[in-house]
């Protein structure tokens, strides 16, 4: 019989050295893997947000201690108007929490007749921009430029969701504010669009005014 090779013990020793590393290494990284151990809350202050700023949407809410506080223009940016809008595809649910935001959000500003008259208008506007229909009214928002004008959205499924009238600025400048939903041309249906219309105040016969609209730049 051919005599059974011997192991070297340094060879012996290296296998246990190179396990060994192996094991230690496997520990480390099943230790590295574990979830950081969570961080205890502090406890609840003895005071509470009031209700009343709590239930304010967070374009209305007071600035923080230490946090600069808004401006009037960033108030009245489209940033703010998205920030009060809930989420997409509502339904007329949406619609109702959409109109009670924006109303919360901007607080009436103008006398109730110039609102309605503003409100009537600017839906009209919007319905007429998005499908083409009554354009004629307004030749100078509108002008006729002697070619077809396809409308960018179809008649069914155009739906204003929310709507307000606001002044601008200025006394006699006002922007009616409109959150709408309709289907383009592609057939891609979307909601809670954002669309502005600007007036301003203009005289009419025997010192009445009325308010005019603005061409969209």
């Amino acid at each position: 019989m051919s005599p059974r090779p011997t192991r070297s013990p340094r060879l012996l020793v290296l296998s246990t050295v190179l396990l060994a590393l192996a094991g230690t290494a496997l520990l480390s990284m099943s230790h590295n893997q574990q979830p950081p151990t969570p961080v205890p809350a502090p406890p609840a202050a003895a005071t509470k947000e009031p209700s009343s700023i709590a239930a304010m949407p967070p374009a209305r809410r007071p600035p923080a201690a230490g946090a600069p506080a808004p401006t009037a223009r960033q108030a009245s940016t489209p940033s703010a108007i998205e920030s009060a809008l809930p989420s997409h595809g509502d339904g007329l649910a949406g619609d109702r929490a959409v109109q009670r935001n924006l109303e919360t959000a901007w607080p009436a500003d103008l006398p109730a007749a110039d609102e309605r008259e503003l409100l009537l208008a600017g839906r009209a506007l919007l319905r007429a921009d998005a499908t083409g229909l009554g354009r004629t009214r307004w030749p100078d928002v509108f002008p006729d430029t002697g070619q077809p004008v396809a409308p960018a959205f179809a008649t069914t499924g155009f739906r204003i969701q929310a709507a307000i009238a606001r002044r601008d600025g200025s006394p006699t400048k006002a922007v009616v504010h409109l959150v709408w939903a309709g289907t383009d041309r592609g057939g891609s249906y979307t909601d809670l669009r954002i669309t502005d219309w600007h007036f301003t105040r203009t005289p009419r016969k025997k010192g009445a005014t009325t308010w005019t609209p603005l061409p969209r730049t």
